[in-house]
């Protein structure tokens, strides 16, 4: 016999976790459309060289690539970014500019693995490309706001930063020659404790006293207005610096007046985010009862990247949802539902005279908009509404030879298990209405 196992860093997803999961696409696909975001897709094997070289070293040593059966080297995306800006610089003559764009597919990444992070995962991105304005950085941290907030998370905070303030720093300390290294190593703060990060700095050439200064940041915070002067005092005279500061101030007013909680949106200069394509804005999101669980929602600012495959200037800026972690932290913190159904209604079967019957009604509960489970062998009704209970239907409805005899049906909220009887004589339209009411109460939470 094969022994049935998953490889390490994937994983199966039962009905639960799939529901749960569904959920969440759903909501980010109406948030996204909401902004005006459109849906591409693009294959989960690239030509290998689209995507060396895009991310960091430490990406091209995860990526899962071979040769295919034509002999060609290729591999696995391991985000959609880079696989978005090979698209945008193939098909933009016909997409025109600036052009909105959300995917939602699986990436690929053979890391280490750790808690809500797997080789194996979903990303749901959205960018905007084609053009470098501050509207379009202010709206991607908006739609991280509202697809958070829709997702029903309560407590949760958006750090945002800006490359070119790193820049700034590194370019005072002297350091903008090793930029990709000491940023990949910032990006480790808050996940990596501050004297690790200080070992690796060190060890990679970074001088004491430069160190010092970088993992300063880590300990900057305070009303904004005293933030952003002391990273003006930080960036000294770099002019791109002094802009980067500048956008921060600008995008906090921005996320104000769109009426953003104060405090929701926070400047936090540790933030580097690993990826060494990112320019400007960058940004990570936390839940605030499960803050070492790492970013859910993460992205950026990214000007040059599409330059690698186009002469056209396609700036772009985006993010992206870790469905995968979110799930684990939410799992974590108790607040994912348990159901196994998708269903509204489980639909009680144990009289075979009445089946025609049952699937008229089923037909007709549909019709209704509400999805109907019948089910599929005449078995006890106690033993029918024990499986409805374990999977996590709403309501059930029992209609056995006495009810339809007497023009009734009993609708059991499996919750509460109160019992509800419905008069609806063999009028179809009245027992839809009256089973749509009660629905409609449990989500009121009647």
């Amino acid at each position: 016999m094969i022994e049935p196992r998953t490889l390490k860093g994937f994983r199966d997803h039962l009905p639960a976790q799939a529901l749960a999961r569904e959920g969440i696409l759903d909501v980010a696909r109406r948030v996204y459309r909401s902004y005006g975001f459109v849906p591409i897709d693009t294959p989960a094997l690239e030509y290998l060289e689209i995507l060396t070289g895009k991310g960091s070293e430490e990406t091209d040593k995860q990526l899962y690539r071979f040769k295919d059966h034509g002999g060609r080297d290729v591999g696995m995306r391991f985000d959609l970014t880079v696989p978005f800006a090979r698209f945008c610089a193939q098909h933009i003559g016909q997409l025109g500019v600036p052009f909105k764009r959300y995917h939602m597919a699986t990436v690929w990444r053979g890391e280490n693995t750790q808690r809500g992070r797997y080789r194996e995962f979903m990303q749901c991105d959205f960018d905007t490309i084609g053009t470098t304005s501050a509207l379009a950085d202010l709206e991607t941290v908006l739609v991280v706001h509202d697809l958070l907030s829709q997702i029903g998370i309560k407590s949760f905070t958006i750090r945002i930063n800006d490359r070119r303030v790193l820049s700034g720093i590194l370019e005072r300390l002297g350091l903008v020659e090793r930029s990709s290294t000491v940023l990949r190593s910032l990006d480790k703060l808050g996940k990596t404790p501050p004297a690790a990060v200080a070992a690796e700095l060190e060890s990679n050439g970074i001088p004491a006293a430069a160190t010092a200064d970088l993992l300063s940041l880590a300990g900057l915070g305070g009303e904004p207005g005293g933030l952003l002067a002391a990273l003006r005092g930080l960036v000294g005279e770099s002019e791109g610096g002094r802009a980067g500061v500048a956008a921060l101030e600008g995008l906090l007013a921005g996320a104000e007046k769109a009426g953003v909680q104060a405090g929701r949106i926070v400047i936090d200069p540790s933030i580097a985010r690993g990826l060494d394509y990112y320019t400007g804005l960058v940004l990570e999101s936390f839940l605030d009862e499960l803050p070492t669980l790492g970013s859910i929602c993460s992205g950026g600012r990214y000007d040059n990247l599409a330059g690698l495959y186009t002469k056209q200037h396609l700036p772009g800026v985006g993010a992206s949802l870790g469905i995968d972690r979110l799930l684990a932290g939410l799992e974590e913190l108790g607040h994912l539902q348990s159901r196994e159904t998708a269903a509204d209604v489980f639909l009680v079967y144990f009289d075979q005279q009445h089946r025609d019957d049952y699937l008229r009604i089923a037909t007709a509960l549909r019709a209704g908009g509400m999805a109907v489970e019948l089910a599929s062998e005449p078995k006890r009704v106690g033993q029918q509404l024990k499986v409805a209970a374990k999977k996590g239907f709403p309501v059930a409805l029992v209609i056995g030879s006495d009810e339809f005899a007497a023009g009734t049906a009993q609708c059991k909220h499996m919750a509460s298990q109160q019992n509800v009887v419905i008069d609806w004589h063999g009028d179809l339209r009245v027992l839809v209405d009256a089973v749509h009411s009660q629905l409609e109460a449990i989500k009121a939470g009647h």
